[in-house]
This record gives structure tokens, sequence and C-alpha cells, in this order.
């Protein structure tokens, strides 16, 4: 006699019409929950909710374990991968090691006992070279020290933090020139400085304010005082400020040179050579940044 399962809680079946007990016919059973669900007329099943849910659950999981392999591999690549500067990390680096020669090199590496300079153009001779002699290299001032008043505000305003100079004479002992080099900590403060002072323009027949002339004993810059500046400027690269200023290489005070053409562009030339060619060592370029880990670092 075939035994009648009838229903069970647990699975929650019940038997067909037509399999009565004792006529041997083998009720069915009902769906089983995560498999399939009630019987329908004419033998169909229905899916319901719980089937969904449950396919729905595995795909879920799949998917947060690609992503989170894929930043797990992200994270691997970041470690064993040479690491990269940002541009800003390589312009303070870059700012940094430049700033820092002020205070490492020697003075004399800074000023060198010679500079080479172009001719003024009033020569016409575009390719001859002339020398600069140094004539001496002073003691570190402050920037307030090392400057005229007007031009010491601009560079408090902008960060500076000390001043080198040093004097030189061309090679007749004709002319003498100051070069002051303001340093600063970021390119950024000296191109600030720079262009707050080009904006400044000096009343006529005066000298823009710029660094104080450092005269030395027995020499060609013996005479050479703020009162007998003859031409001032300035320029930057880098973290630095160069400052210049001329005169003559003895006791004439103070002239309108800019009326003499030959004079004004020897000046000049002067000037503006021995101050790029001291410029253009000390903020010139430094090796590309390398990060730890990285071929050469």
């Amino acid at each position: 006699m075939a035994k009648d399962y009838g229903g069970q809680a647990a699975y929650g079946t019940q038997a067909r019409q037509g399999g009565r007990p004792g006529s041997g016919a083998r009720p069915e059973l009902g769906g089983q929950p995560g498999f399939a669900g009630p019987t329908e007329p004419g033998g169909r099943r229905r899916h319901g909710r719980s089937t969904r849910a449950g396919r729905a659950a595995p795909a879920a999981m799949l998917l947060l374990g690609i992503v989170g392999l894929g930043v797990s591999v992200a994270g691997v690549a970041m470690q064993i991968l040479p690491r990269q500067f940002t541009a800003y990390q390589q312009r303070q680096i870059r700012d940094w090691e430049t700033g820092a020669r002020w205070r490492d090199w020697p003075a004399g590496r800074i000023y060198p006992a010679s500079v080479r300079y172009p001719a003024p153009s009033a020569l016409g001779y575009t390719s001859l070279m002339l020398t600069a002699t140094r004539i001496g290299i002073a003691r570190q001032a402050s920037c307030r020290a090392a400057t005229d008043a007007a031009a010491a505000a601009v560079l408090r305003r902008n960060g500076c933090e000390a001043v080198l100079r040093a004097t030189y004479a061309d090679g007749t002992d004709s002319y003498v020139v100051t070069v002051g080099i303001a340093a600063f900590a970021a390119a950024a403060q000296a191109s600030a400085a720079h262009a707050e002072l080009a904006d400044s323009s000096p009343a006529a027949g005066a000298v823009a304010p710029g660094v104080r002339t450092v005269p030395f004993a027995h020499s060609p810059a013996a005479w050479f005082t703020d009162s007998r500046r003859q031409v001032s400027g300035n320029a930057s690269a880098g973290t630095y400020l160069v400052f210049y200023t001329i005169g003559y290489a003895d006791d004439r005070p103070r002239q309108l040179v800019a009326t003499d053409g030959y004079a004004y562009s020897e000046m000049l030339s002067f000037g503006t050579g021995v101050a790029q060619a001291v410029l253009s060592k000390l903020a010139g370029p430094v090796p590309p940044p390398r990060c730890p880990g990285t071929p050469g670092c």
C-alpha cells in the first residue's frame, strides 16, 4: 500500500487530486523553496520572487568580487610601478633645489672672478665679447639694508629672504657695477616682485629703485656710492631677482646719461651682461625630479 505523504509544513506541498489513498497512485510533491514554485493548472510551474532573488544574489556577489579584484590590482600596481610627481610637486622640488644654491654655493661660485658679456650694440660688433672683473664680494645683507626703501618694500611684500652683492669693473676700469641677488622661496614670488618693480616708473632723471652700491677702497669702485649711480635695473629667473646699478669709476656726480647714447648703451650692456651671466648660473636648470624607485634614483 502506497504511503500518502500529504502536506509537510517544511515544504508546503500537497497531493494532487486523483491520487486516492490505497489506489497505488504516487502523489506529486510540490515545489521546494529555492527550486520550483507551486504548480498551475496544466502542469506548469510558477517562478516566484524567491527564485528571482535567488538568482540576483549570486550575480551581485560576482560583480562585487570583480570590483574588489580591480581595486586590489590597481593598488598593487601603484605599489610596484614607479611613482610620478604632479606638475605642482615638480615645480616645488625645482624651486627648492634652485633656491638652496644661494646658501650652499661658495661666494666665488655665485660671483665668479671674471664674467664675459656682449659688447654694446653702439660699437657695431655683435659677436664681440668683453670681460668684467670682480672687485669684491660684500657680506650677506637683509633685503631692507641692501636696497632702496621703495625696492625693499616690494621685496618684503613678496617674501624676500636675503640679498647677496658683489661689485665688478669693466675691462678699461671706466665703469663699475654692483650686482645684487635677492633670494626667494618660490619662483612665483620672485616673478611677482619683478613685475611690481617694473610697474613703478622713476621720476624724470632719477634712478630706478634697486640695489645699494658696494664700494671697495683702493679699487676702481672706491668712489662708487649711492649718489653716483647712473643706471639701474633688474631681472628675474627661477627663485631669484637680480639687481644691477652702474656708475663711473671716478668721483664724477650722477648725471642724465640717457642723453649720451653711447655712454648709456655701454653702461646698459655692461650692467645687464654681468647680471645675466651671474643669474643664468645661479638660476640654471636642475635635473628633472624623480620619485624613489624610478630608474636612476
